[in-house]
């Protein structure tokens, strides 16, 4: 399986963004982005950094939270 590139903080918002999930407010450094499931909401922040890299858990974090394949963001 191929790692994860490093990517930016813009670049990661975009890929959620183009399944459905989209931006609803900034705090700070930060975007947060709903996940609407059958019954619940689940809050995803996306730190908008110059990069986020696989090996801090942060892109990890963002695909298990987001429940899209990790193929989007290789």
């Amino acid at each position: 399986m191929p790692g994860l590139r490093v990517v930016p903080g813009y670049e990661v918002c975009g890929i959620p963004a183009h399944q459905g999930v989209s931006e609803t407010q900034r705090k700070g450094s930060h975007v947060i982005m709903p996940k609407v499931e059958q019954s619940s909401t689940i809050p995803v922040p996306v730190p908008d950094h110059k990069e986020l890299r696989l090996r801090t858990g942060t892109l990890m974090s963002i695909i298990r939270q987001t429940r899209l394949p990790r193929a989007l963001f290789e």
